[in-house]
């Protein structure tokens, strides 16, 4: 868990429905940088919608369709029979975009995360300095969001 961007995301009230742009926004960017994990035709289709919607290119039905798709997406992955267990990072990445697409963006962040360290091997998982680099990145990108909505409000 990212306690750092956990304490940024309560401090910005991230579950305010009036914070929905940036929860998506944030959802978007933490899948986007686990796009090359993706093995799914769906998968890749629901992180182009959301894309698209934070972009302001398509409409709160499109989204909602996305989700349900990625829903059975995330949900019927076969995931990972080799044993060094490196497609479960396209697993997670799945997971990733269907909380992105959810709106749900913290756990987007976590699921991306997972993702990126299960592509350096499955035995990374278990070291939490494994996760260092990308918890950082995740406060930065967040910080850098909320800096961008500061100047716009």
């Amino acid at each position: 868990m990212n306690t750092e961007l956990q304490r940024l995301a309560r401090a910005a009230d991230l579950d305010a429905e009036a914070h929905a742009p940036l929860r998506f926004r944030f959802g978007f960017m933490c899948a986007q940088r686990v796009r090359h994990l993706l093995e799914s035709p769906e998968a890749l289709s629901g992180l182009d919608t959301l894309g698209a919607f934070v972009d302001g290119h398509a409409d709160a039905a499109t989204l909602a369709s996305a989700q349900q798709r990625m829903a059975v997406a995330a949900g019927s992955h076969p995931g990972s029979r080799s044993i060094d267990g490196t497609a479960h990072a396209a697993v997670s990445a799945t997971y990733a975009v269907y909380q992105a697409v959810a709106g749900r963006a913290l756990q987007a962040a976590e699921y991306a995360a997972y993702a990126m360290v299960y592509a350096y091997g499955a035995y990374a998982i278990t070291d939490p300095d494994a996760f260092a680099e990308e918890f950082a990145w995740q406060v930065s990108a967040f910080e850098g969001l909320l800096r961008d909505r500061e100047k716009t409000a």
